[in-house]
């Protein structure tokens, strides 16, 4: 182990981090060749491989998936263990690559907008087609009220999934927990949903997500408690609508964090959604009114908030694992 102080040991995945989250803050996604993308056409490619009416085949894909790209980020890892430069460059490119904070401001702005001139022509057209963009529900009877109330629960729920989550991990692993992470969300989004051909093939996969994603959660929900008052909300509204409805939400992870959101924003999120065949009832989070594009565009501003406390506490993450390092070499020396 090297004699380098903690803090410096620790700083190239400090710094990649946070070079990748501004990477992403200026640049949204990468335009072509998206990696995720690339990794989902592989899925794509092997799931036609392997599918089975099984659990069996389902964890073996997904065992096969996700081991690829931590492999990925393992290489990288050891390959960079003594340039410091490399490493930290590695770490920005990878963080860059898996969040989603800019691209999802844009989608939640965009229905904004979208919204507004659906109330002032009548004509919800353009945004059932965006909301597509921001989750999978079927928007195709939905009315303006139930389409910013859809799109204020996807930029909570994103909030978690495309931001908090892939920092967390990244502190805690480095270049492998991003990659392994977002290989894994990947999985989740497109196996993971309770339709007749991925009920048992995509169980792993929507399994492990919900594993990957229990801290992040609730840190993303615990954030936006405490960050209410920046988007005109109060932490007691916040606190109180996590603590009781959370629960109501049939996801263990998406709950917390709406029901924080509805809470910090002040507003009522929930009820009954429809994916493809099939229903599901979320239950009623926050108590207030309907969420109006206003409500919409403050919940990007929480979420612009959350990402940026994520970015934190990956960084004391990172921080912190190099401490666990050195605290362990010295018990073996000892």
């Amino acid at each position: 182990m090297s004699s380098r102080p903690v803090t410096v040991r620790a700083l190239p995945t400090v710094a990649g981090l946070v070079a990748g989250y501004l990477a992403d803050t200026a640049f949204g996604d990468p335009r072509r060749g998206h990696p995720v993308a690339l990794f989902g056409a592989g899925a794509e490619r092997l799931e036609r491989l392997l599918w089975r009416d099984s659990r069996a085949w389902g964890t073996a894909y997904a065992g096969l998936c996700v081991a690829a790209g931590t492999a990925i980020g393992v290489a990288a890892h050891a390959g960079t263990g003594r340039r410091p430069l490399a490493r930290a460059s590695v770490t920005a490119l990878a963080t860059w690559v898996v969040l989603g904070g800019r691209g999802l401001a844009e989608e939640g702005q965009a229905m904004a907008e979208l919204l507004d001139e659906a109330a002032a022509c009548g004509d919800p057209g353009p945004a059932r087609a965006r909301l597509s963009h921001l989750c999978g529900r079927d928007a195709s009877e939905l009315d303006t009220v139930a389409l910013t109330r859809a799109a204020t629960e996807s930029i909570a729920e994103n909030t978690s999934d495309a931001v908090v989550a892939p920092l967390l991990w990244g502190g805690v692993a480095g270049v492998p927990g991003l990659l392994g992470y977002r290989a894994l969300n990947t999985l989740d989004a497109m196996v993971g949903h309770r339709s007749p051909r991925y009920r048992r093939f995509g169980w792993a996969g929507a399994r492990g997500d919900d594993l990957a994603n229990l801290v992040p959660a609730r840190f993303g929900a615990f954030t936006a408690t405490v960050a209410a008052p920046l988007v005109a909300g109060r932490v007691r509204d916040a606190a109180r609508a996590w603590w009781r409805d959370a629960g109501k939400h049939p996801s263990p992870n998406a709950g917390p964090v709406e029901a924080a959101f509805a809470g910090a924003l002040g507003v009522r999120l929930g009820g009954v959604n429809r994916y493809g065949t099939t229903v599901e009832d979320r239950g009623s989070l926050g108590i207030g009114p309907d969420p109006n594009t206003t409500d919409l565009r403050r919940s990007v501003r929480l979420s612009r908030i959350v990402g940026a406390a994520a970015l934190a506490g990956g960084a004391l993450l990172a921080v912190g694992r190099e401490v666990v390092r050195a605290g362990s070499t010295r018990g073996r020396r000892g």
